[in-house]
């Protein structure tokens, strides 16, 4: 009798456990196996979709660079002597015309009264040499002097004006010997250091300046791109008057707040590289730009009004490389879709091949779904413009 009802009791059990777990079963869209033998078929999968539409992208290109002074000058003395004075505080802002040293000009001083003297002198010579040919010119008509006394008093003439000559050539070359003992900067920007101080010795033209002198407002950057991407550019650059172009500054990757201008690229192609030299102008007024940063120029390579684009998060790539979207069709049945790629833009691919407007991408829930298989295509692009009430 014991084991009967223990019987009893365990079929109970049994039986209901079965039904609470088909009551849930049923709660949460799954169909029973009565309700599949009456014809009730799943739901279809909900899944989020774009519908592809032609957009405007512009297509950049970032290349290293460095950036370079945009006048640079090498101060040189251009007589000997020992420098008395340097007229500059280094590292500050000098103006063209600027004294920047004193070289001592004693002996260029005594050098310029003495040329003053010896075209005085000349010009004395040419007053004598002037006024004998002039008697003997008037002696010659009447036969008072012989005709060599007149040929000897006219080369006398021009040997004075020759004198005079000379002595001007010779006090010019004094005055601007002199001159070049005050040496000036000759550009505006930022002088560097000095390489030598008071009573320090220089000569004319040494390889050693004195200091360097370094113009970067505005500043160049200068950049390398292959040969084949130049050929883009240049029809990116006829089409359009100005390509503005973005800065990166390195280590931060913080963008440079000025646009700069491309201004010209080589004339030669580099035959190890394949590479084209680009120099590239940006505004710095407030010289946040030194030379010889290391940055990066994003420029405009090409333009297309109607390109394609899907978002990353859409593709499969597959064991062989290639590239494949679940595409909603008609019926919306699903299938897959090989596509082609280019090059990323932002957090979406340029499709070159496969993909045309009007297109319904799944986007989201691609687990979800299978070949032919019916879903609930859901435009996200839709829900993101509709108002909520």
């Amino acid at each position: 009798m014991k084991k009967i009802v223990i019987f009893v009791v365990g079929v109970v059990l049994v039986a209901g456990a079965f039904y609470v777990w088909n009551s849930r079963s049923n709660e949460g869209g799954h169909i029973s196996s009565a309700q599949a033998a009456n014809g009730v078929e799943r739901p279809p999968a909900e899944v989020n979709i774009i519908t592809i539409a032609p957009q405007s992208v512009n297509f950049t290109k970032d290349l290293p660079g460095r950036t370079s002074s945009y006048k640079i000058a090498e101060i040189r003395p251009q007589v000997n002597g020992i420098i008395t004075k340097r007229l500059y505080t280094e590292g500050s802002e000098v103006k063209e015309g600027d004294q920047l040293y004193q070289i001592d000009p004693a002996t260029y001083e005594a050098a310029l009264n003495s040329s003053r003297a010896n075209l005085m002198k000349a010009e004395a010579s040419l007053k004598a040499a002037q006024a004998q040919f002039a008697r003997v010119k008037e002696l010659v008509k009447i036969d008072a002097v012989s005709k060599q006394e007149f040929d000897d008093a006219n080369a006398s003439l021009d040997q004075g004006k020759a004198d005079v000559a000379i002595a001007k050539a010779a006090l010019a070359t004094s005055q601007i010997n002199l001159d070049y003992t005050k040496v000036f900067s000759p550009i505006s920007g930022r002088i560097g250091k000095s390489f030598v101080t008071e009573g320090a010795l220089v000569t004319a033209n040494q390889t050693t300046p004195l200091a360097t002198v370094q113009q970067f407002d505005p500043i160049y950057v200068d950049v390398t791109q292959s040969s084949t991407e130049l050929m883009d550019l240049r029809r990116q650059l006829q089409a359009a008057e100005k390509t503005p172009v973005t800065l990166i500054l390195e280590g931060d990757s913080k963008i440079y707040e000025e646009k700069g201008e491309l201004q010209f690229s080589d004339v030669t192609v580099d035959q190890t590289t394949g590479s084209v030299q680009l120099r590239i102008l940006f505004p710095n007024p407030k010289q946040e730009l030194l030379p010889g940063l290391f940055v990066h120029a994003r420029i405009e390579q090409a333009r297309d009004s109607a390109a394609i684009l899907v978002p990353q998060r859409a593709i499969t790539r597959t064991a062989d490389g290639s590239v494949t979207v679940w595409v909603v069709g008609e019926g919306d049945k699903v299938s897959v879709r090989p596509i082609k790629v280019s090059q990323a833009v932002g957090d979406q691919w340029f499709v070159t091949d496969g993909l045309k407007a009007g297109d319904r991408v799944i986007v989201e829930g691609i687990q979800k779904v299978k070949p032919d298989a019916v879903v609930k295509p859901v435009d996200i692009a839709a829900q993101k413009t509709t108002p909520t009430k």
